[in-house]
């Protein structure tokens, strides 16, 4: 699917992505965490690029971040790290994120970054939700001060149909 975007369109968006990302980059210096993972730079995109549509919403983008990353440190937990493991956590993970209707696309991402990296629980857990919720207030200041989008569209709607 090719889709064109304004200028302005285009310059909003990586104005709000360097914003965000900058912000949490310089959060995770300053308390030395894991305050910026990868599947976060995946989010800012659709927060940015794509702020109506229901995978940026913070139900989808908070709690599908949450569930893929306790899913797959569960799966850490429970097999170890077989060259499948993160193949089930993923798909346990997505499968999840569909029934409860918190589909957030980078959140698919969080299971390799687990199995990568085999981080603390509470650490990835706490990571993983101070980056999600401060992406999210961040969005909310950028969009209401530019004024260009209505963001979020609802706090609680879920992320797909």
């Amino acid at each position: 699917m090719s889709q064109t975007f304004r200028k302005s369109h285009i310059a909003f968006a990586v104005g709000g992505t360097v914003v965000a990302l900058s912000t949490l980059s310089y959060l995770a210096s300053k308390t030395q965490s894991v305050f910026l993972l990868g599947s976060v730079g995946a989010s800012a995109l659709l927060i940015f690029v794509l702020p109506e549509a229901p995978l940026s919403q913070p139900r989808s983008v908070v709690l599908g971040h949450l569930s893929a990353s306790v899913i797959a440190l569960a799966c850490l937990a429970l097999f170890g790290s077989p060259w499948w493991g993160v193949g089930v956590a993923t798909g346990l993970g997505i499968g999840f994120m569909m029934l409860t209707r918190t589909l957030h696309p980078p959140a698919g991402s969080n299971a390799m970054i687990v199995f990568l990296t085999k981080p603390a629980w509470g650490v990835f857990l706490l990571s993983t939700l101070a980056s999600t919720v401060a992406l999210i207030a961040i969005a909310v200041v950028y969009h209401r001060t530019t004024r260009r989008h209505k963001y979020p569209v609802a706090w609680l709607k879920s992320g797909s149909s």
